[in-house]
């Protein structure tokens, strides 16, 4: 394995705690899993996995309420299922219709920035011969040429994220001198039986701003 560090910021961001249910409410910090789609979101191969292992918060948790417009209904599977087999069905949503549109309030962070540190692995069981170093290569060039193939987002797909690669964090501002619980908090999604993913949460303990991240104590 090989770390890399990335600073990942924004204006807005929402990392949704799963056992509330209609209105989102958001994490203090960025989880393990939504770290791990940024690394992602600039490199992702079926040869590489990503190991967030190390979260320093960069700014103080803030949040804000707010309301927003959002679409209420989902397409049907049963009309999907239709259209595979040549049916005429339109499976649009939209968004304008009165009927479709429903109105949540939200609980946000505001102006977060954080300094994630991370593992890329190179799978032993890949298909490929190539060797591990032209992975390296190909996330470093990407990350320092601000290169993704899909926009980083910080818990939800309308609050893009700004990320840079850190080399060294010599002239890197501290973290926060915050410490607290955060109780328990999302790891990832264990893939094991990929027709039943289950939810993996940790112990989460920021001590002067960083947060440890590991699958010691984790528990679905």
């Amino acid at each position: 394995m090989k770390s890399y560090c990335l600073e990942i910021s924004g204006e807005l961001a929402c990392f949704t705690r799963p056992e509330m249910k209609v209105e989102r409410v958001s994490y203090d910090v960025i989880t393990p899993s939504a770290a791990r789609a940024v690394f992602e979101s600039i490199l992702w191969k079926p040869a590489i996995r990503w190991h967030v292992r190390r979260i320093e918060v960069l700014r103080p948790v803030r949040f804000v309420n707010l309301r927003r417009n959002e679409v209420g209904s989902k397409v049907s599977l049963s009309n999907v299922a239709r259209v595979m087999n040549g049916a005429d069905v339109d499976l649009s949503i939209y968004a304008d219709d009165p009927s479709e549109r429903a109105q949540r309030a939200s609980l946000l962070l505001r102006d977060v920035a954080y300094r994630v540190h991370a593992e890329l692995e190179v799978r032993t069981d890949r298909q490929d011969p190539e060797p591990p170093q032209k992975y390296h290569a190909m996330f470093e060039r990407r990350a320092t040429n601000g290169q993704c193939v899909n926009q980083p987002y910080l818990g939800c797909r309308e609050f893009a994220a700004r990320v840079r690669l850190v080399t060294s964090a010599d002239s890197e501002p501290a973290p926060i001198p915050d410490t607290r619980d955060l109780g328990w908090m999302l790891h990832d999604l264990d893939f094991t039986d990929p027709q039943d993913p289950q939810p993996v949460f940790f112990r989460a303990q920021m001590n002067a701003g960083v947060i440890a991240v590991g699958t010691q104590g984790a528990a679905r």
